[in-house]
């Protein structure tokens, strides 16, 4: 869910005084590394930072901008510290596809010859109006995101590229027990119905092969912070009062009545709700964590 915006869905302020962007690029001299020889890294996201750090090691200093694991991150408005990451960084990682407008803003107010931005939605090829943009969530096409990282640290430094090359490696193992995860979830239950709040979860429902059964609808109204039409509303509160759905997966991270009250609704009538964010939080040591526990509380949930 997020909470009403005016204009673009997605429409995000860049920067609040934006003669501070314009002294922030005019005195940028980096060459995107520390004083330790590091790559800068900004990522958009803490999830993608997250993913780069593992990638570049000690070799990279990466600076995530959204990180507050009780924010609305369609709502983040960055600031001056935001400009100034963006503006001596070496490598920018963005989600693209509107998640995170405001990055593009931020590249475009600060000027650095030698940055590079890393879109996921280019890698992934993932384009046009409507498209679901919780990229982070297509599990089985994260090593993709995790390559094209590799291959812009060795670039931005060519010396360490070996230790990139083992990174990668290293990260690409750590996911075979999510793999694995999502191969017992779609033999054990094939095409299970289940509905989510809001699209953040769909691709790795996707990815285990469940049905969605949630009012395309709802979803969407949901992901515009606007009132689902009350034919949509029935629909949803139908399959949860119905049991026609085997679980509920509920946005925890951006909330509104709407949703609690489905929310409150599946619990009442015993329908499993799985709880997930969009932002990675703070208590989980890293993406794979994050998404393992996620896919552990589905697989019960579905079982229960």
């Amino acid at each position: 869910m997020h909470f009403a915006r005016s204009g673009s869905r997605l429409a995000l302020v860049a920067v609040a005084v934006a003669g501070t962007v314009a002294v922030v690029a005019a005195g940028c001299t980096s060459n995107g590394k520390d004083s330790a020889g590091a790559v800068r890294v900004v990522a958009a996201e803490n999830f993608w930072g997250d993913v780069a750090s593992q990638v570049g090691g000690a070799h990279v200093r990466v600076t995530s901008i959204i990180s507050d694991p009780t924010a609305d991150p369609h709502q983040y408005e960055s600031d001056a510290r935001d400009a100034a990451a963006v503006s001596d960084a070496r490598l920018v990682i963005q989600n693209g596809v509107g998640y995170d407008d405001f990055v593009t803003k931020l590249v475009a107010g600060t000027s650095n010859d030698q940055r590079v931005v890393l879109s996921v939605a280019d890698v992934l090829h993932v384009t046009g109006d409507g498209v679901n943009p919780h990229l982070w969530y297509d599990v089985p096409r994260v090593p993709e995101v995790a390559r094209a990282i590799e291959s812009a640290l060795a670039a931005a430094d060519p010396r360490d590229r070996a230790a990139f090359a083992a990174n990668l490696k290293a990260f690409d193992a750590s996911l075979e027990p999510l793999d694995r995860l999502l191969g017992e979830i779609k033999t054990r239950y094939p095409r299970a119905p289940v509905a989510y709040t809001e699209r953040v979860p769909g691709y790795l429902l996707d990815a285990a092969g469940l049905t969605i059964a949630t009012p395309p609808g709802f979803a969407q109204a949901i992901e515009d912070g606007t009132e689902p039409s009350p034919r949509d509303t029935q629909a949803m509160d139908g399959l949860v009062s119905g049991h026609r759905i085997r679980v509920l997966i509920y946005n925890a991270q951006a909330t509104s009545p709407v949703t609690q009250q489905v929310r409150d609704l599946a619990r009442q009538v015993g329908v499993p709700v799985v709880a997930v964010t969009e932002t990675q939080p703070a208590g989980e040591r890293d993406y794979q964590s994050w998404q393992q526990h996620q896919l552990q509380a589905l697989l019960t949930a579905l079982g229960g």
